[in-house]
């Protein structure tokens, strides 16, 4: 069965007194009163559908409601369609990462960058792991600079729960990459 996911009210279901009504070739018919709007579209065999509730009076549109339906539909189809597809992907590392994984890892960030993707690179720590803050970000500092592409750093580094989070896009321009290890200072401010 087909859900409605738009809530019109059709025909007997609304409940304004007076509506303006748009006929079915698309010209306004003025104010009328419902019950000569619901007995115009009876005529037209089609049904009457309030498209505009809040409007002062109500809009009401004399339509087949299974075309209007499949109008709408196509129309938040195509809507939908047009959104840019997230394109962030995720690469995780520990801060205890052995050379092999961290090469296997930095090659697929290198794939993501040369597709033009977003990338972010979240240290995960677990247990004890968290009184040792600065090897997560040696592990980004690593990765930063052995990957040998001009990146941006869109988002510094930072802690979130237990993750090292920091994203990176591909650029054109050479970029300098800093050190983004944090002085011993910085890291006992963070935990704080």
């Amino acid at each position: 069965m087909r859900t409605n996911k738009f809530n019109w009210r059709i025909n007997g279901q609304i409940r304004s007194s007076e509506l303006r009504v748009i006929g079915s070739d698309g010209k306004q018919l003025g104010v009328l009163s419902f019950n000569e709007a619901l007995k115009k579209a009876k005529e037209e065999e089609l049904d009457l559908v309030e498209i505009a509730p809040l409007a002062k009076p109500p809009v009401a549109k004399i339509v087949d409601l299974g075309k209007f339906r499949y109008e709408q539909e196509k129309k938040a189809r195509k809507e939908k369609k047009g959104l840019a597809p997230s394109n962030i992907k995720e690469m995780r590392f520990s801060p205890f990462i052995a050379d092999h994984d961290f090469n296997n890892r930095l090659e697929r960030v290198k794939e993501f960058l040369a597709d033009k993707h977003k990338v972010r690179l979240v240290v995960k720590f677990t247990g004890r792991q968290m009184g040792s803050k600065q090897f997560g970000y040696q592990v980004v500092d690593k990765v930063l600079k052995t990957i040998g592409i001009p990146v941006n750093i869109d988002a510094e580094p930072k802690f979130l729960g237990r993750q090292l989070m920091t994203v990176i896009s591909p650029t054109n321009k050479k970029v300098e990459v800093k050190s983004v290890v944090p002085t011993e200072e910085s890291l006992e401010n963070n935990t704080n």
